[in-house]
């Protein structure tokens, strides 16, 4: 199903709609500040593990994001984190970053395995914010880009996504076109901050 939804004021209806999805072990692909996304509850072990027959990965090996609709979840699933670290991620987010922390015991069993890290995202996106902060919780998060190709090409025509991945997941929502650029990834899981991906966020949040 391909479910169109107003970036500017997104109509309640359908965020309910979309939440009640997640909530029944359902996974959509959705739009976020840079590329579209498939996502589902972080709590719904089912869900979960059709994202990961959906990428063809096993669950202690996937990159994952969890998508917060801000800051407040930051320490349900991550281990405390210094002053500089919060006042970088407080300039970044919301935006097209992704930061590595040290996971909690909180995580997920089936994710975490023998991970010790976790990638936190806030997306500036209207449509994403108010799905997560509608559901309550996280958003279990990883990219949508095509396989085929040897460099890395994001899809960014919902309605070309929904052709494409119909028959795959529960939902597609239409956000308008979605971005070229996957986000930033900052690496402050370590003493040493680390840019492992340089992507549409700006580094100037680091000085």
């Amino acid at each position: 199903m391909l479910l169109r939804v107003n970036y500017d004021k997104p109509n309640p209806k359908d965020i309910q709609f979309i939440v009640d999805c997640l909530k029944n072990d359902g996974v959509i692909i959705y739009p976020t500040d840079t590329v579209y996304s498939i996502g589902c509850d972080i709590t719904r072990q089912k869900a979960i593990e059709k994202v990961c027959r959906l990428k063809n990965i096993k669950p202690e090996k996937a990159n994952f994001s969890f998508v917060c609709s801000d800051l407040s979840h930051l320490s349900n699933y991550a281990r405390p984190i210094s002053n500089s670290v919060f006042r970088i991620m407080k300039k970044a987010l919301p935006g097209p970053y992704t930061f590595i922390l040290e996971a909690n015991n909180n995580v997920p069993k089936l994710l975490k395995q023998n991970k010790k890290t976790v990638g936190i995202r806030v997306p500036d996106n209207t449509i994403c914010q108010a799905i997560v902060a509608a559901l309550g919780n996280p958003v279990i998060t990883t990219s949508l880009h095509n396989h085929e190709d040897e460099v890395m090409d994001y899809f960014t025509d919902p309605e070309v996504i929904h052709r494409e991945y119909q028959n795959k997941v529960d939902l597609v929502i239409d956000g308008g076109f979605g971005n070229v650029d996957a986000s930033t990834v900052i690496d402050c899981s370590q003493d040493d901050i680390l840019v492992l991906r340089e992507g549409l966020g700006s580094l100037d949040v680091l000085n």
